[in-house]
């Protein structure tokens, strides 16, 4: 499985993005999707996850409200809708593909290149 993350960039706070993550994978709809981020000197936090079909999702407490996680199994494409944001959610944000629907990170066993996200005040 190969995951390329993308659309990250530069955004005043207040202000959206959406990331998409395309999946080089023939059974797209076998994985679950997660995003994950990481902020400079802080360990990687869980961010939201996605089942398989889309049914059920995870999302963080910091970020719910806010941030929406979706899929499109057709693409092979999972997306977060990040809207609202703060400077607190800058930071390089990862897609990731588990066989369970987890929050783990270290239960996501493919993992994509990172995109970065910086929010400005």
């Amino acid at each position: 499985v190969q995951l390329q993350a993308s659309g990250g960039g530069l955004v005043q706070a207040g202000g959206s993005l959406r990331l998409p993550c395309a999946a080089s994978v023939r059974t797209f709809s076998s994985y679950v999707m997660g995003w994950f981020r990481q902020a400079p000197g802080k360990e990687r936090e869980f961010v939201a996850a996605i089942s398989w079909r889309g049914g059920s999702t995870y999302v963080a407490d910091s970020v719910k409200g806010r941030f929406t996680i979706s899929r499109d199994n057709a693409k092979n494409t999972v997306y977060l809708q990040m809207n609202s944001l703060k400077p607190e959610d800058t930071a390089v944000y990862y897609c990731a593909a588990s066989t369970v629907l987890t929050r783990r990170g270290n239960e996501y066993g493919y993992w994509g290149q990172g995109t970065q996200v910086t929010v400005s005040s």
